[in-house]
């Protein structure tokens, strides 16, 4: 019998079309011998599973399944490629876990701390781990610019406290520019907050495990054609993503160091991406993607490629131990 496999993807955040691209690119690269596809489309309450000629069948949110020809299909494992919600803040996980559904991602408690970057880079702090300097505002906060500049300095940056692909995010350099910024952010969420910059060289390191032995990938340098890495240079080409990074041996070894321990104190399971700005020969935590990019063209592909694996060798990994 092959597993089948929920293939879940869409969502309600911004990156509503990276995740399609992830699903598509996973999808291609999962074996047809061995897993039975089913992709599961989310938006809103609109759950349904599309077959290969493009049918929509409703997925019935009693026990997570769909009817085909009269015949009640349940699946046995859930791939998670929404990044956002409800997919990267632990609500999709908490639904399947009271289901009983096995599944790819981290769990309930892991993906709504690590989705809140302020409890993320507190809980790195406490851990040892150097983080920028950063405020945190709610929608009913009061802020003061001068008060803001006193404490992180310009530039800053100022983004959503929820959240990815770098949708809601602002390089500011001017004190006037930093009230436009946040309303920018608030647009996108209901927390926001603002960093200090750092100099450096921004890194990505993916990070899973199989048969109970947590990997590290190779590390990508990012180095963005735009002002910084925003969703333009992610996903319109305008970024150079470099694997294996231009940086030392030892300070490779660091970066996959850290992030293998952070895994493990994050309590994280199937495939994450930790970003770091190398700064003064420090790494500095920005913030782990709990559901990263899967698209081909996104870094944790190249950086299984670049590691001489494959992705279906890897996606097949995930399933496993997903299984276990």
């Amino acid at each position: 019998m092959k597993v089948k496999v929920a293939l879940i993807a869409g969502g309600d955040s911004g990156e509503y079309e990276v995740s399609l691209s992830s699903a598509e690119s996973v999808k291609g690269h999962l074996d047809k011998d061995k897993y039975d596809v089913f992709f599961i489309h989310m938006k809103g309450l609109d759950w349904h599973f599309i077959d290969d000629e493009g049918n929509k069948i409703t997925v019935d949110k009693n026990d997570f399944s769909v009817t085909i020809e009269n015949e009640k299909i349940a699946f046995d494992v859930a791939f998670i490629l929404i990044h956002g919600t409800p997919g990267e803040d632990g609500k999709l996980q908490g639904y399947f876990d009271m289901l009983g559904l096995p599944y790819t991602s981290c769990d309930l408690f892991t993906s709504a701390l690590t989705f809140k970057k302020n409890f993320t880079k507190h809980v790195a702090k406490t851990l040892g781990v150097s983080v920028a300097k950063t405020l945190f505002y709610g929608v009913d906060s009061k802020w003061d610019a001068e008060k803001i500049v006193d404490a992180v300095g310009l530039p800053c940056f100022v983004k959503p406290n929820k959240g990815g692909s770098s949708v809601g995010i602002s390089k500011v350099n001017s004190i006037t520019d930093i009230d436009a910024a946040i309303k920018i952010a608030f647009a996108e969420d209901d927390e926001i907050l603002i960093e200090e910059f750092l100099d450096g060289t921004e890194l990505g390191c993916g990070v899973y495990k199989t048969n109970g032995k947590i990997i590290s990938l190779p590390v990508t340098e990012i180095v963005s054609k735009t002002e910084f890495f925003d969703y333009e240079a992610k996903y319109k080409g305008l970024s150079d993503e470099i694997t294996p990074a231009r940086i030392t041996d030892e300070n490779t070894k660091e970066c996959q160091q850290l992030s293998e321990y952070l895994y493990n104190e994050f309590n994280c399971r199937g495939v994450v991406r930790f970003d770091y700005i190398f700064c003064d020969e420090t790494l500095y935590f920005l913030e782990v993607n709990t559901v990263p990019g899967l698209s081909a063209a996104s870094i944790i592909p190249q950086q299984i490629r670049e590691a001489g694996l494959t992705e279906a060798q890897v996606y097949d990994e995930l399933l496993v131990e997903a299984l276990k």
